[in-house]
């Protein structure tokens, strides 16, 4: 069985693109061949309790505000802040329309590093416009003056995918801030492959921006302006989780094609190879070089097939957890899981994989070392992972 996707000619602009349903990003387990790095035996065993706390409709991401409560985003186009302790639930008006269906909707969720002072939220969301969709970014300031009515002013959009095109499949748009106070910004390839490898493109890029959404001073191709200014690596396909480890260095997890799911080095200037290169195939059947082909592009760092189907990363730092400090916890979706990656391995390997029963969208770590889970799709469960009781 495949991912619900479409099914591509090698390297062509004209290919036939499906819609891939309501949401479906993922894919069903492939039996084809396996990574040699996925079949060493897990070698983690932290123990952890998971509490069922609320739940959301189609939940997308997640983050917390600093006094504790949750911020979590919903495809329709709804914002919600949850406070865990009283269970209060709370739209967030002044939301900026937002393109639902297929994949598209109201997206990722971040926080300006200084938003105690300026009160900056970013949102990432699917936009229609000339030659069709595309993936947008806003800035905003949430007013929480009125504790019952919390809303946005002062939105603006900020950036966005060039050039939209048609279909509503591989937006990417995760964003998360630096230690350079710099946002960065995954643009997934929209299902049209080429673009990955177009430097007049922005889609299939991992990107780098001022809090103000323009390009960055120092960027590899700054000098050549436009969209290219932005760019800090290509050659991605659907990247969908992204995070920093303790050195500062960005991680990004992307799906594959028909296998070959990727965690990746971020490298500045690299470039990963899609379409050109994957570990997988097209779904037409059509094989795809692998990697070990083409040494000029950037290889995984570990890849996987039968596939996981990669959501969102974080990087666990936390003390409740031991045995998970400074490893990767990636969402699953077909896997229904969450796989642990022990990144200062060599090479880097899975190492505990937390059977979830259910599609896993999202991740977030807590202040107090707990893990924030959110399910995907129609009632979907806010789940608490939290230590083990002794």
């Amino acid at each position: 069985m495949m991912r619900r996707l479409a099914a591509p000619l090698l390297c062509s602009s004209f290919f036939l693109l499906m819609a891939c349903g309501s949401n479906n990003t993922n894919s069903k387990n492939l039996e084809q061949k396996t990574s040699a790095k996925t079949e060493q035996s897990n070698s983690v065993k932290q123990s952890y309790q998971v509490e069922t706390v609320s739940h959301f409709d189609e939940p997308w991401a997640i983050t917390s505000l600093p006094d504790q409560r949750l911020l979590v985003t919903e495809r329709q186009g709804k914002l919600k802040i949850f406070n865990p302790k009283n269970k209060q639930m709370l739209d967030v008006s002044g939301i900026p329309p937002v393109s639902y269906g297929g994949q598209g909707g109201l997206g990722d969720v971040a926080l300006h590093p200084n938003f105690a002072k300026n009160h900056w939220i970013y949102l990432s969301y699917a936009t229609k416009g000339q030659g069709g969709y595309g993936a947008a970014i806003s800035r905003a300031k949430l007013d929480l003056s009125n504790p019952n009515q919390p809303k946005l002013t002062d939105v603006k959009q900020i950036w966005q995918q060039v050039p939209k095109v048609s279909g509503q499949g591989h937006y990417g748009h995760r964003m998360v801030f630096g230690a350079d106070g710099k946002l960065w910004v995954s643009s997934g390839e929209r299902q049209k492959f080429d673009p990955a490898q177009n430097m007049k493109s922005n889609l299939g890029k991992i990107l780098r921006l001022s809090d103000d959404g323009s390009a960055v001073t120092g960027n590899p191709f700054y000098q050549q302006g436009e969209v290219t200014a932005e760019i800090w690596s290509l050659g991605h396909r659907n990247p969908l989780g992204m995070a920093f480890d303790r050195q500062g260095q960005l991680w990004v997890v992307e799906m594959g094609p028909k296998g070959g799911d990727e965690l990746n080095i971020i490298t500045k200037g690299e470039n990963y190879g899609y379409p050109i290169v994957s570990n997988g195939d097209h779904y037409s059947g059509q094989p795809i070089p692998d990697h070990h082909t083409h040494p000029e592009f950037k290889a995984p760092e570990i890849d996987w097939t039968p596939v996981i189907s990669p959501s969102s990363l974080i990087i666990y730092r936390g003390q409740q957890f031991p045995a998970w400090q400074n490893k990767a916890l990636i969402g699953g979706l077909s896997s229904e899981a969450i796989i642990v990656v022990d990144l200062q391995h060599k090479p880097v390997k899975e190492v505990q994989r937390l059977d979830m029963k259910q599609r896993i969208r999202g991740l977030h770590e807590a202040q107090d070392g707990s893990i924030w889970v959110i399910e995907d799709g129609s009632k979907a469960r806010l789940l608490k992972l939290s230590k083990k009781a002794s």
